[in-house]
């Protein structure tokens, strides 16, 4: 824990280059919002004190992550300055230190700030920055150093002179202050700039000029990439997957073809498990052991047991238990749970149902609101009539029941133990066990039918 510290975050921005509704530190990178890294960041660098700046229209975030964090509002957006100003009179008085940090850099390390702050501490700094050198720098404030490498101050690239904009190295939006004279040079601050608001590193001037330290840590240019427009969304969700996925496979994950697989933030998935090519998994999915999902799969928010196999297949919000088949096209949506070595097979649609243990649903089935025990046999074609048009309705088959195919289940219903339905039925009324159930029409065969037909139209021959 880093005692006399706090991180303040800054996650006002409006992000007008996202051209979204959405807070720009909520737009998500491999399933996981900006800001979540960032906060994840400070807290693996023993950080416990955390406070955002939010706008009113930050609501989302508050929603999001809800009591994890302090809040306090930006209400008018007047630049970096100012919103740290915001900060002045809710943080506790045992905090010392300040990390300000941006909200829209996910690729922000624990290490990286614990290196920030002990920097910071070594110089015996008012203020110590992170920078990073860019080969093009544009956008970015410009880091201006004297002949002996000092920094003097950072110029934003809409105030810059032409030398300043050749600068290659830049403010990557990270800060150690210390809290005193930061408080007192905010409260200085001016927006004599041409955006006109009051920008936060101009304190760095204001120390230089009454003699304190302002120090730097030169990093990678990854670590503090920041997000501003969508093309730079994507250019940082590419470098988050590729950790993700080196993580993955070093843990003892095949994964065939890294380039068309998708795993997002926080999945954990068991050692000797393959991921096939065109497979995104998400959400809080947990694979187990030896798995074999893809390709061309989705899974969201998915758990599962050793040995599941998954093909071309949709899943969301769905419990697979050992040795479970799905696929291929099988769509299981929130509330399945297939037991141990059950199948939902090709073409096959479960919604909020339980599958039994070695219960099978082969093919071409839509299964809703449905309880199976073990060892069930769904013939294709199947549909349980969950919806009446006002509400849902269950239907419960025992163990052992054998339904034919092209069976409609109308709900409420219940199919006994071992009881069976002939192919083609409508059932309606409950089966009791190891019975029979047909509803079927007589069937009538009509001689000569088409023969009359065909004559009627002047097609057939004469007899």
């Amino acid at each position: 824990m880093s005692k006399g510290v706090m991180a303040v975050v800054l996650a006002a921005g409006k992000g007008k280059r996202m051209k979204s509704r959405l807070p720009k530190v909520m737009h998500r990178v491999c399933g996981k919002p900006m800001l979540g890294y960032v906060l994840d960041a400070a807290r693996g660098a023993g950080i416990d004190e955390i406070m955002v700046v939010i706008s009113p229209e930050g609501e989302l975030i508050r929603e999001t992550f809800g009591h994890e964090v302090r809040y306090v509002y930006q209400r008018e957006r007047l630049g970096t300055g100012h919103a740290v100003l915001q900060t002045v009179n809710d943080i506790p008085p045992e905090v010392d230190t300040i990390l300000v940090l941006s909200g829209d850099t996910p690729l922000l390390t624990s290490q990286l700030l614990q290196e920030l702050l002990a920097t910071h501490r070594r110089e015996g700094a008012a203020a110590t920055l992170v920078t990073t050198e860019l080969p093009d720098p544009t956008g970015y404030g410009r880091v201006v150093r004297d002949q002996g490498g000092r920094v003097l101050r950072i110029v934003e690239e809409v105030d810059a002179s032409p030398e300043e904009r050749a600068i290659k190295e830049i403010n990557a939006g990270a800060y150690a202050f210390q809290r005193q004279p930061l408080f007192a040079a905010l409260e200085e601050l001016t927006p004599a700039n041409a955006q006109g608001e009051y920008y936060l590193t101009d304190v760095l001037t204001s120390f230089q000029q009454q003699g304190l330290v302002v120090a730097a840590l030169l990093t990678d240019r990854e670590t503090v990439l920041g997000v501003n427009n969508r093309v730079q969304l994507a250019e940082v969700e590419q470098l988050v997957r590729r950790q993700i996925l080196e993580e993955v496979m070093l843990a003892g994950v095949t994964i065939i073809d890294p380039a068309s697989t998708f795993i997002e933030a926080g999945v954990e998935i068991g050692r000797d498990t393959v991921i096939y090519p065109f497979t995104i998994i998400g959400g809080n999915s947990k694979i187990g052991e030896g798995c074999s999902i893809g390709p061309a799969s989705r899974l969201t928010s998915v758990w599962t047991g050793p040995g599941v196999k998954v093909e071309f297949s949709v899943l969301t919000d769905c419990r697979l238990e050992a040795g479970v088949v799905v696929g291929p096209y099988a769509y299981l949506r929130p509330g399945a749970h297939l037991g141990e070595g059950a199948k939902a097979g090709t073409f096959v649609e479960i919604k909020k149902s339980q599958i039994g243990k070695n219960s099978k649903v082969p093919h071409l089935s839509y299964v809703g609101d449905t309880f199976i025990a073990a060892d069930v046999n769904i013939g294709a074609g199947t549909i349980t009539c969950n919806y009446d048009g006002w509400e849902k309705h269950v239907t419960h088959i025992e163990e052992g029941a054998f339904i034919g195919s092209n069976t409609n289940l109308v709900a409420p219903v219940r199919i006994g133990k071992r009881a069976v339905t002939g192919a083609g039925s409508t059932i309606t009324k409950d089966v009791p066990d190891y019975a029979l159930a047909l509803e079927r029409s007589e069937q009538k065969n009509i001689p000569d039918w088409m023969k009359k037909k065909l004559r009627e139209r002047g097609l057939g021959e004469e007899d």
